[in-house]
């Protein structure tokens, strides 16, 4: 298992099409990948479920828990973040 607290930089925070790059990036792992709030409204989501990220409700500044588990983890960990500190590729 690997943990790592990411902050959601981009001005419009995790919105629908970013939520959408993500699913998709995570979807390409067979590893679980799992968000969590870092604050009192803590919620635990899977990162392949469109609805589920939504839900979270990460606007920018919002520090998140990225924890991911599996045979290819430490690489789903890796992406997840770098397209997180990537802004969702929206700069």
């Amino acid at each position: 298992m690997q943990r790592r607290t990411v902050i959601i930089t981009n001005r419009l925070g995790l919105h629908a099409r970013a939520a959408a790059r993500l699913v998709r990036l995570a979807g390409g792992f067979s590893s679980e990948v799992r968000l969590a709030r870092c604050d009192a409204r803590q919620r635990d989501v899977d990162a392949k479920s469109i609805f589920g990220l939504l839900l979270l409700a990460a606007t920018q500044h919002t520090p998140l828990e990225l924890v991911t588990e599996g045979s290819d983890e430490v690489a789903a960990l890796e992406a997840v973040a770098a397209l997180i500190a990537d802004k969702f590729g929206e700069a």
